[in-house]
């Protein structure tokens, strides 16, 4: 059975960082890829960033040189670091398989605010 646990997620001021975490059972994201998506109330989940089985990445043009996404092959974890936070970023961050969509986890909040 496939799942996405997503964490690291928080509360920070416009100009912060955080990095979230997702692991995954029942699926190798070195066989896949992986992306994070996020989606605020209202509007549909958009994929913000990914990495391709053969480790090529790219970002969403709103992320690109502020986000950066990465992944442990031996924990099966891909992991999204975010530096200069801005209010625009607040939303629920989750991981998948873009193409390849597994069942979503609870996703991960952050809040980027003064």
């Amino acid at each position: 059975q496939v799942q996405f646990v997503e964490s690291g997620g928080g509360s920070v001021q416009p100009g912060g960082s955080l990095r979230l975490s997702c692991t995954a059972s029942g699926i190798h994201f070195t066989l896949f890829g992986a992306g994070w998506y996020r989606q605020t109330p209202g509007k549909e989940r958009e994929l913000v960033a990914r990495v391709t089985r053969d480790s090529r990445t790219n970002y969403t043009d709103s992320v690109r040189g502020r986000f950066t996404i990465s992944r442990d092959q031996r924990k099966n974890s891909v992991y999204l670091r975010m530096n200069n936070l801005k209010p625009e970023d607040t939303a629920v961050y989750y991981c998948n398989i873009p193409g390849r969509l597994g069942p979503w986890g609870q996703g991960t909040q952050v809040t980027v605010s003064w």
